[in-house]
């Protein structure tokens, strides 16, 4: 929301700190984590999910390549998204499905990232005892989990992904009466073909793809994995 701060009277926060990863950070990172986190971060930067959504993920939300973003997790409990904009499908690359399906195994519910007795993770644990840690390791100050955010959609804007789709995939509105004419959230075949060529843009460790991919997508080598080419 863009409050109107001449009309409330509130100072206007300019320079405000967004902190951001790179591709090679993102790999590091992946590599240093340990079990669950690993692609738990992977899948942050690669779906470009808000962590709230990603530790609110149950099993039956990944479907094949996509994701369905149906809730999000407050302190333990499920709520409805934050806009009726975040209630979306995000598509994925195969080699980030391929890895969540193999997490995921034989469970057909529950939560994706969970604790041992079956509780969703909480945010403050994973910073605390993870990604704090591993950024301190790699000598970079301290930041929250929407850097992976900000990752995605910065690479996404690079590989010229359409702004439309773009925002469907984050959970944005649309912001033009354009935006709201065009269809390409409701062409699943183009936008897994689009999932599929554009990549991560970070290495992964190589999967082979087992996942049906759309017609006419390229199937990257396995030198490729999920960088995108």
């Amino acid at each position: 929301m863009k409050w109107n701060h001449d009309f409330i009277d509130l100072p206007v926060i300019k320079d405000q700190r967004t902190p951001t990863f790179t591709a090679e950070e993102i790999s590091s990172m992946i590599s240093l984590a340990k079990g669950q986190y690993s692609l738990l971060y992977a899948l942050l930067a690669g779906s470009g999910l808000r962590a709230e959504e990603a530790f609110g993920l149950q099993v039956e939300d990944i479907r094949g390549t996509v994701i369905h973003v149906r809730h999000s997790l407050w302190r333990g409990k499920l709520y409805p998204p934050k806009t009726p904009a975040a209630v979306r499908e995000v598509d994925l690359h195969s080699s980030l499905a391929e890895a969540l399906h193999n997490h995921i195994g034989g469970r057909t519910s529950g939560f994706v990232f969970q604790t041992s007795a079956g509780t969703p993770l909480a945010r403050s644990n994973v910073l605390r005892r993870s990604l704090h840690k591993i950024l301190e390791k790699m000598g970079r100050e301290k930041c929250g989990f929407h850097a992976f955010r900000r990752y995605r959609v910065t690479y996404l804007r690079k590989q010229r992904v359409p702004e439309d789709l773009l925002r469907f995939w984050i959970g944005h509105a649309p912001e033009s009466i354009t935006d709201e004419y065009s269809k390409l959230k409701e062409d699943v075949e183009f936008r897994r073909f689009t999932a599929e060529q554009t990549g991560l843009g970070f290495h992964m460790p190589i999967v082979a793809p087992k996942l049906p991919l759309a017609r006419n997508a390229p199937i990257l080598g396995q030198a490729q994995c999920a960088v995108s080419a």
